[in-house]
C-alpha cells in the first residue's frame, strides 16, 4: 500500500518511550493520518494512569484502553503453566503477552476499517515478530507499519532528543532509562548497565526491583503457602477459593516479599543475538514450582518424560511469536490429556529467594507408600532377577558377539 493511500493507522500504545514519540512520527511522514492508540491493560497498574489523555494531547484521534487481564491469564499464561513451557529459564512473561495484546489490536483495526497497523518494537527485538504473527493470523492482508525499521533514530536516547523536541511527556529520564516490560505475571529490565554481562544487577538499590526485595533483604523468618490445583489450573490459595489471576496477584506479593522470582540471564534471541535481561516474576516462580511439585505424584513416567521434552517446543514456539499455529494448538490438546488427574494441594517454603517443598498430596497420587517403603511390605524382590535379565539381554548378546564373554 503507498503511504499516500493510508489515512488511518491502529497504533499499538503503550504509553512508553517508543511509542509515546511514535504518534506524532506517524503524523508527520504518513500524511497527517488518523492515529487510533491502542492500549491493552494486561496488569501493568500505574502505567495506565492518564494514557487516554497523553495519546490525545500526543496526537491521536481516540484512545482505546482495553482490559485484557482476564483473557490473558485463562488463556495465555494458565496453557503455559500447565505446559511447563519455559524458554531458557525464562517464564515467557513478555512473549504469551505479545498475541494477547495483538489479536486484540487486530480485532480494533478490522472495526475500524484502518488503512495499516503500527507498533513500537525494534528490528532488533522479538517482539516485532509476535506482533506481526499474530496480525498474520487474524489480518492477513493489513499492512503493518514498524517505524523502527523506516526511521533515522537509531537509540533510545535520540528518541527522547526528538520526544523533547516535540514536546512529548516521559516519565523516564536519561539516567533511569532501563528499557523495561511489566504486566500482571513479570517485570523486565533491559539496556543501561546490564548491557555489560560483568555487572551484577544493582538488586538492593532503591527502586531497581518493583515487584519485590533481593533475598538478602527478605525476612529471616519463612513464609507458608499452599496451591490447590484442579486438572493444571490453580483455584485456591492457602484454603480461599479464587481466580486464577487473584492467585497470582497474591503470589506476587507472597514472592515479592521473600525475594523470589528473579532472573539474570543472557537468552539467545529470535533475531540471532544474545540479550541479557533481568527478570522479575515472583508469583509465577511459585506457580511454575508448585505446578511441578504435584506432576511428580500425578503423571507416570513415561508421559513426565514426554511431556518435559515438548515442554520445550512448546516455550519455544511462544518465545518465537507462533501462537496461533496448529502445532502450539496441538501440543496444547496434549498437555490438556496430561493434566486431568492434576489435582491437589502442593505447600511450599519461601525463604530468602528458595522454594522449599513442604508437603504435597492428590487424590490421583501414583505414589504408594506400601510399595516403596524400606520396611515390609507384599513387594517380592525376587522378581527384580528376571526383569533385569530381560531388561539386560540385549547388553549380554551385544557382549557375546564382542568376544567379551571368552
Amino acid at each position: 500500500m503507498k503511504k499516500e493511500d493510508i489515512k488511518k493507522v491502529v497504533l499499538a500504545y503503550s504509553g512508553g518511550l517508543d511509542t509515546s514519540i511514535i504518534i506524532p512520527w506517524l503524523k508527520e511522514n504518513y500524511n497527517n493520518c488518523e492515529v487510533i492508540a491502542v492500549a491493552a491493560n494486561v496488569g501493568q497498574a500505574d502505567e495506565l494512569d492518564g494514557l487516554e489523555e497523553k495519546a490525545i494531547k500526543t496526537g491521536a484521534s481516540k484512545c482505546y484502553v482495553l482490559d485484557l487481564t482476564d483473557d490473558y491469564v485463562d488463556n495465555y499464561i494458565i496453557p503455559c503453566v500447565k505446559a511447563g513451557a519455559i524458554y531458557e529459564e525464562y517464564l515467557l512473561g513478555t512473549s504469551h503477552a505479545r498475541p494477547c495484546i495483538a489479536k486484540a489490536l487486530a480485532e480494533i483495526a478490522k472495526k475500524e476499517g484502518a488503512d495499516a497497523i503500527a507498533h513500537g518494537c525494534t528490528g532488533k527485538g522479538n517482539d516485532q515478530v509476535r506482533f506481526e504473527l499474530t496480525f498474520k493470523h487474524f489480518c492477513p492482508n493489513m499492512p503493518i507499519i514498524a517505524p523502527w525499521r523506516e526511521w533515522d533514530i537509531k537509540s533510545r536516547e535520540e528518541e527522547i532528543d526528538y520526544a523533547e523536541a516535540h514536546n512529548v511527556p516521559l516519565k523516564i529520564n536519561r539516567e533511569t532509562n532501563y528499557s523495561k516490560d511489566k504486566n500482571l505475571w513479570h517485570l523486565s529490565h533491559e539496556g543501561l548497565d546490564l548491557e555489560d554481562t560483568g555487572n551484577e544487577p544493582t538488586y538492593e538499590k532503591k527502586g531497581f526491583l518493583e515487584m519485590g526485595v533481593s533475598p538478602i533483604n527478605a525476612p529471616d523468618k519463612p513464609t507458608y503457602v499452599e496451591l490447590e490445583f484442579e486438572q493444571g489450573k490453580p483455584v485456591a490459595l492457602d484454603g480461599e477459593k479464587m481466580s486464577a489471576k487473584d492467585i497470582i496477584l497474591k503470589l506476587n506479593k507472597l514472592g515479592g516479599e521473600n525475594g523470589i522470582g528473579i532472573l539474570d540471564i543472557v537468552e539467545n534471541r529470535l533475531v540471532g543475538m544474545k540479550c541479557r535481561g533481568v527478570y522479575e516474576t515472583p508469583g509465577g516462580a511459585i506457580l511454575y514450582k508448585a505446578h511441578t511439585v504435584l506432576e511428580m505424584i500425578c503423571l507416570d513416567k513415561y508421559t513426565a518424560h514426554e511431556k518435559q521434552k515438548l515442554a520445550i517446543t512448546y516455550g519455544e514456539l511462544v518465545y518465537n511469536g507462533q501462537w496461533f499455529t496448529p502445532l502450539r494448538e496441538a501440543l496444547a490438546a496434549f498437555v490438556d490429556k496430561t493434566q486431568e488427574k492434576v489435582t491437589g494441594k502442593v505447600r511450599l517454603k519461601l525463604y530468602k529467594g528458595n522454594m522449599i517443598n513442604a508437603g504435597v498430596w492428590s487424590p490421583y497420587s501414583l505414589y504408594s507408600e506400601e510399595i516403596a517403603t524400606f520396611g515390609e511390605s507384599d513387594y517380592n524382590q525376587k522378581d527384580a532377577e528376571g526383569f533385569i535379565n530381560l531388561f539386560g539381554l540385549p547388553i549380554k548378546v551385544q557382549a557375546m558377539v564382542d568376544g567379551n564373554d571368552k
